[in-house]
């Protein structure tokens, strides 16, 4: 029997590659289809297996079955006489026809529809106590306003919570899924781990901690991709179908595999409830590689009146033209149009093109680079534009005839070439990056004694008015202070912003502005009453 599984699974994968590569990468986008990787289903099988009683019968669910990488799984670590049930749904009629071809006599149950307009068995015996899923990733960007209304009402009816606007396609499949686990039930989900970061995955996380029993996160090493074919950071999540116990504590793991992680350890659920990003769990520096520890991780968190970069700086993204090879000029360009200076506004390179992280300038305030920038900006009417500046409205048309007028942010300005207002800042973080093999960090800190804006690669740090005042007079403060956030270790940041697939991290600016930074406050000079209102003892 086992023989003819293992000829089943390859024949499965032949056919997987044949539906993969006859799609292009956008319509498998759209639809969210990256197969589950063997290994990876099985590791979640024989997971499974540890969490679920001997006697039990399994009734095995997969709402997003594909090709049946799980349903494969599953006949080779449980023997079919321990099956009673295996159902599964699939979009997709291209993949349910081959499913149903390579599967159609076994115990399988195939349909092919969507899983979120079927209706859930009403009798507990009936609903599966074995939910393991890799639920389609499709962003929400995808899913039409009618979708998202109606699949906002189910999860509302199924699993009391209201999802976010912005949360993607494997959210609604999760808390649709709640209705067909039975009590008791096991439920595993193979999903992106940015949920833990986001805020439209607070209502997932108040569905993990307040409605299901949470078991383990294990959180997959970002720079070890899941999917060859997708860019995306991969976790398990594992809960049953019951309420959570008084004092609940949680297995949290990192890295390696499922069944043998890199890092592996327990935490309260309170303190998952009282921590904004999860990512930070497991504390992986003081464990040791391949061991599980068995006392329960007591997790420093920020002393309640820690000093934070929110407490000093107002945070921004840099601005975003919606058209940065139009609208930023170089001197040649700036030449041949005649643009003036008053629609001119100097503004910094992408992070790559930075040589230094100190950015000097001349005498009117413009960096000194190799290669500058300047950004075009203008307020007045497109009529007066054409009397009083003809070339500056010969290079308008030239924006018109290639529909840069048109784009999503442009329609939105009035006039379409004129930008949002991004003064420039003293002090600039890059908004993403990755490790490097140099050593150098994902965050770099730039200090900008010129006059140049910045476009949304970076995030522009603008000083508190006390801070601001303190800086004028004191001008080696801004240095200092760089400086300083120049040694914040990596997961100081990191801890604060999320990550992505293959090692890209990501750094928003409420995210930015939640750093702690306490030894800052010895760089000040005066007792200050911070914003925030809490006070702080400056040397």
């Amino acid at each position: 029997m086992l023989v003819g599984i293992e000829a089943k699974e390859n024949q499965r994968l032949e056919i997987q590659c044949q539906l993969d590569a006859a799609r292009t990468q956008v319509e498998r986008n759209k639809l969210g289809q990256f197969a589950t990787p063997t290994t990876l289903a099985m590791d979640m099988l024989v997971y499974a297996k540890s969490l679920l009683p001997l006697d039990q019968g399994i009734r095995f669910l997969d709402p997003a079955i594909g090709t049946g990488s799980f349903f494969s799984a599953l006949l080779r670590t449980f023997p079919t006489e321990c099956i009673t049930s295996a159902v599964g749904y699939e979009v997709d009629t291209g993949y349910a026809n081959q499913a149903l071809e390579i599967w159609g006599d076994e115990l399988l149950s195939l349909h092919a529809a969507d899983f979120t307009r079927a209706k859930p068995p009403e009798m507990d015996d009936e609903k599966a106590n074995l939910v393991i899923c890799n639920p389609p990733y499709v962003r929400h960007h995808h899913l039409s306003r009618d979708d998202k209304q109606r699949l906002q009402k189910l999860v509302q009816q199924y699993a009391h919570i209201r999802l976010s606007g912005l949360a993607g396609l494997y959210c609604y499949f999760l808390g649709i899924a709640h209705a067909w686990l039975a009590e008791n039930g096991i439920a595993g989900w193979l999903i992106p781990s940015e949920f833990m970061d986001v805020n439209y995955g607070e209502q997932v996380k108040q569905y993990l901690l307040d409605h299901v029993a949470l078991l383990r996160i294990h959180r997959f090493n970002p720079t070890d991709l899941q999917f060859h074919d997708a860019l995306v950071s991969s976790s398990i999540i594992w809960f049953k179908k019951a309420k959570p116990p008084a004092n609940h504590i949680v297995e949290c793991s990192y890295g390696g595999t499922l069944t043998m992680p890199d890092v592996s350890g327990y935490i309260a659920a309170d303190l998952l409830r009282s921590t904004p990003k999860w990512t930070k769990f497991p504390f992986i520096e003081k464990t040791e590689k391949h061991t599980i520890p068995s006392k329960i991780w007591l997790h420093k968190q920020p002393a309640m009146n820690s000093l934070i970069l929110a407490d000093l700086f107002e945070i921004k993204r840099g601005l975003a033209t919606g058209a940065n090879k139009y609208f930023l000029l170089h001197e040649d360009q700036i030449t041949k149009y005649a643009i003036p200076s008053e629609f001119l506004t100097p503004v910094l390179p992408g992070p790559r093109y930075l040589i230094s992280d100190e950015i000097h300038a001349d005498s009117l305030g413009n960096p000194l680079l190799d290669q500058r920038a300047f950004l075009l900006s203008c307020d007045l009417p497109e009529e007066e534009v054409k009397s009083r500046y003809p070339s500056v409205w010969q290079y308008l048309q030239k924006g018109k005839a290639a529909g840069i007028d048109q784009t999503y942010l442009c329609t939105h300005r009035s006039p379409w070439y004129m930008q949002e207002k991004r003064p420039a800042s003293p002090l600039l973080c890059t908004y993403m990056g990755r490790h490097c093999a140099n050593g150098r960090k994902p965050f770099r800190f730039i200090l900008n004694h010129s006059k140049a804006t910045a476009t949304n690669v970076y995030l522009l740090l603008y000083p508190k008015p006390f801070l601001s005042q303190e800086m004028k007079s004191r001008p080696e403060l801004a240095t200092l202070i760089w400086q300083y956030l120049n040694t914040l270790s990596s997961d100081t940041l990191k801890d604060q912003g999320r990550v992505y697939g293959d090692g890209l991290y990501k750094l928003e600016p409420r995210e930015l502005a939640n750093v702690p930074v306490d030894s800052l406050s010895h760089l000040l000079t005066n007792r200050l009453i911070i914003p925030s209102q809490i006070s702080f003892d400056f040397a």
